[in-house]
């Protein structure tokens, strides 16, 4: 591993443990592609691991057209989800985050391993347990938010913390990509969106992740959790603010921060 991916994996670690945000990572170092961004990720990621964390699942980014657009990207990426970024109850300390962002999401709980390469829809839906409303927090410690998609995939696919509803579902019956989704901010309609906002089929995000981290060597495990992407455009976050996803057959989730 070369020392500059080395020094940029410390800068991210350096501005999310201080809650001060950085310039962007390609402006550290020149030419550096999106292997070498998830090369700086998995430094991290095996740093919180040797500092007792442990990985819960993924989360699949930029899956939505509106996420792309807003970002200036035409492809997915993804991020490990640790267990201190589980929020139980449903509350939000804001100021343990930079610029934290709420995304509604469908999440997906396996009951056996995905081991790409070639996993398809089939095989997403024999592998998964149950699915529930979800919602991301996205975070960045890019400053303001200026990141490309070496940037974001660096910085853990600007990974922050999660919140599960508490209505399990399983998939037999439920077309995904007809779920339903209407997202409300200090009980006000913000916005909407269906599965089919990621990626056409949620379960199509959880096949396009396992079969991309087999590049790395990573199997999707039994057990984890998996964000399967944004179901419409995230909304920024801050004290005070409460949040409700409303998904048909999913039900609700909710989170304030405080």
């Amino acid at each position: 591993m070369s020392e500059h991916l080395k020094a940029i994996s410390e800068a991210l670690y350096d501005a999310q443990t201080a809650r001060v945000a950085m310039d962007p990572v390609v402006s550290k170092a020149e030419g550096l592609t999106v292997e070498d961004a998830y090369r700086i990720q998995l430094l991290n990621v095996d740093r919180r691991l040797e500092e007792g964390r442990k990985i819960v699942g993924k989360k699949i980014g930029l899956t939505s057209l509106a996420m792309q657009n807003m970002l200036g990207v035409d492809q997915p990426d993804y991020g490990h989800l640790l267990d201190d970024m589980i929020v139980e109850n449903h509350e939000i300390e804001r100021d343990r985050m930079l610029q934290p962002k709420v995304e509604a999401e469908i999440a997906f709980v396996l009951k056996e391993n995905l081991v790409g390469p070639g996993v398809t829809v089939e095989d997403v839906h024999r592998a998964t347990d149950y699915v529930l409303a979800s919602f991301e927090i996205v975070d960045s410690r890019i400053r303001d938010w200026q990141i490309g998609l070496v940037d974001t995939v660096a910085d853990n696919a600007s990974s922050g913390v999660f919140v599960l509803g508490t209505n399990k579902v399983a998939l037999e019956g439920v077309d995904l990509k007809a779920v339903e989704m209407s997202l409300y901010k200090n009980g006000e309609l913000v916005n909407t969106g269906n599965g089919a906002a990621a990626l056409g089929d949620p379960a199509y995000c959880v096949a396009w992740l396992a079969n991309k981290m087999h590049e790395f060597g990573i199997v999707l495990k039994k057990g984890e959790i998996i964000l399967s992407g944004a179901l419409s455009a995230a909304l920024t976050a801050e004290k005070g603010d409460r949040f409700r996803a409303d998904f048909s057959v999913l039900g609700t989730v909710e989170v304030v921060f405080i």
